[in-house]
């Protein structure tokens, strides 16, 4: 699935928070407010009150990686349909005196998995053992890797930050519109798994507005997070809860493989734009090399002169994203098992060759067995952080489909991903519907499969400008290429260059997806006619969450944060003072 099923543009309301001092959130369930600004720290995410519980911890002292921290786990009480300690994700930071670090805690193939395994019976490819189901349940990495964080570079005490998310599960929190209307749409899909019904309705009856979700089993899961760190999770009795589901339904994780996890520190992927100075994710996520790919390619060209979405500039943009998205098919993977060459793809030299296989009168061509030029699902969530001293954070995590594998574990109540789909299903599998084949994201014990989750900050003269990520599946690194390309080309404040519409190009299938809106009639017919074939199906595309730093100037002009948070999705908010 490459569209996220969410609701329509939705509304804002700005609220006033807590007594102890100027403080905001901004929430997207009422009504619509000027874009929110904050003096000196703020955090953004798919959800007001898991913000509140990071801009509570900013407040408090904490630092950046902090706020990502609580929030993240506060996102797990809250978000179920992404934000869970059952998947796992990738966290960039950049700090205050530039330098800049990236934690990998991706999920991992079990031991057991098999290259075939995707193989039904007939030994043809089975989307259904893919995608669904126990088989289709990686190794977590979100609490190692937060713990990973957290232990290089938080300030406040663990307990402090997960406690809040702690609270929000024992006591029970508000069920949203929005939510309620995500449990009611789930339920079906939860049928087969009576734990999942149990923590996601009542009686199997679907949650209304305002009633209280309390989840027990998981506010105990999390105690134990809190108390014993990574231990309280990958040993003991959440670990013999999880394996106990596994070895239930068919599954592959056993205790082995949690003890064998770690989260892993990596080095950023860099590049430049037009004086800008970019930090991605690098491999296993694809995100950071493609995006600055991308990015490469498009500066050869004066983009700020063709105004946004106009027929000359979006094609150079889709002929981009076509580009890249060959190279991610072909190249990438998890750098510890595959040779991935993420310096040759993120380099100005590798761009200035593709850039010339561009012809700005006609659309390329995409098919399986040609990579001249040189699916993932939708429900990952994304948060974003600046503190009072500079440190940006941009932390992306992911189960996979909405509500992962739907499988609660019983006893413990969280959510397990299905990561395991986001492997390439069969050695030369690669068909012009989107599947890929390629050696690089085969299945490995212990492998991490490849990700679009792209993480992403960008700085200029040496400070923090933008940071950013978003959900999506494989349209995730497109949403923030767009994002930035409307920030620094187009010039849009924030709030504007988030809500702009998006589309997306992705190798294969050879298909430009458009939000309803997104082009002019005039424009479409130009792209048409350059032999693009266009869809605008109604959806949207992405949830990005950005914050953009505007430093102080001469004359004692003060600096401020400007939050744009997604009206795409209901339940969006940032949090800062």
């Amino acid at each position: 699935m490459l569209w996220p099923n969410v609701s329509p543009w939705i509304r804002f309301i700005f609220l006033i928070g807590a007594a102890a001092g100027p403080f905001a959130s901004l929430s997207a369930d009422e009504s619509l407010a000027a874009p929110l600004r904050f003096d000196r720290a703020a955090v953004a995410s798919e959800s007001a009150l898991a913000s509140q519980v990071g801009g509570d911890v900013l407040r408090r002292g904490g630092n950046g990686v902090d706020a990502a921290v609580a929030t993240a786990f506060a996102l797990a009480v809250v978000h179920p349909t992404a934000g869970n300690i059952g998947g796992g994700g990738f966290l960039l930071v950049r700090l205050p005196e530039g330098r800049a670090v990236a934690f990998d805690f991706r999920e991992t193939a079990p031991k057991a998995s098999r290259p075939d395994m995707f193989l039904g019976p007939d030994g043809k490819y089975d989307a259904e053992r893919h995608h669904w189901g126990a088989l289709s349940v990686g190794v977590p990495g979100s609490v190692a890797g937060l713990h990973l964080a957290h232990a290089r570079l938080g300030k406040l005490p663990w307990r402090e930050l997960v406690q809040p998310a702690v609270d929000l599960a024992a006591k029970g929190f508000r069920v949203s519109r929005g939510l309620a209307e995500s449990l009611a749409g789930v339920l079906p899909s939860m049928r087969r798994y009576p734990a999942s019904i149990a923590q996601f309705s009542r009686g199997g009856e679907p949650l209304a507005e305002g009633e209280s979700l309390v989840q027990a089993d998981l506010a105990r899961s999390l105690e134990r997070i809190r108390d014993r760190g990574p231990a309280g999770f990958y040993e003991g009795e959440t670990a013999d809860l999880l394996v106990k589901e596994m070895v239930r339904l068919g599954g592959l994780i056993r205790h082995e493989d949690l003890r064998a996890y770690r989260a892993v520190e990596r080095e950023p992927v860099r590049g430049t734009y037009r004086g800008f100075d970019v930090l991605g994710m690098p491999p296993p996520s694809s995100g950071g090399v493609a995006l600055i790919e991308m990015l490469n390619i498009i500066e050869g060209d004066p983009l700020g002169d063709m105004g946004p979405r106009g027929s000359r500039g979006t094609h150079l943009i889709i002929e981009a994203m076509r580009r890249a998205y060959a190279d991610r098919a072909r190249f990438l993977g998890d750098p510890d098992r595959a040779d991935v060459p993420a310096a040759r793809l993120a380099s100005k030299d590798h761009a200035a060759a593709l850039r010339k296989t561009i012809d700005p009168s006609r659309a390329s061509k995409s098919a399986p067995e040609s990579f001249e030029w040189p699916r993932e699902s939708s429900e990952t969530t994304h948060l974003s952080v600046v503190d009072p001293d500079g440190m940006a954070v941009a932390l992306t995590t992911t189960i996979e489909q909405a509500y992962g594998s739907r499988i609660v574990v019983s006893g413990a109540g969280f959510l397990l991903n299905n990561e395991m789909g986001d492997f390439n299903p069969s050695a030369g599998l690669t068909t012009r519907d989107g599947l890929i084949g390629t050696p690089a994201n085969l299945v490995e014990p212990g492998k991490r499969m490849l990700s679009s989750m792209t993480p992403t900050i960008v700085a200029r003269d040496g400070k923090p400008y933008l940071v950013l990520g978003s959900p999506g599946g494989r349209t995730i690194i497109n949403s923030v290429l767009l994002v930035v390309i409307n920030a620094i080309d187009h010039r849009m404040a924030v709030q504007d260059a988030v809500d702009a519409p998006r589309f997306h190009h992705q190798w294969l299938p050879d298909l430009v997806l458009a939000e309803r809106w997104c082009f002019s009639p005039d424009t479409r017919v130009a792209l048409e006619a350059l032999g693009h074939r266009i869809e605008a199906p109604g959806h949207q595309q992405g949830s990005v969450m950005a914050l953009r730093i505007h430093p102080a100037g001469p004359g004692g002009k003060k600096g401020f944060i400007e939050a744009g948070v997604d009206r795409r999705r209901p339940d969006t908010g940032a949090a800062g003072y």
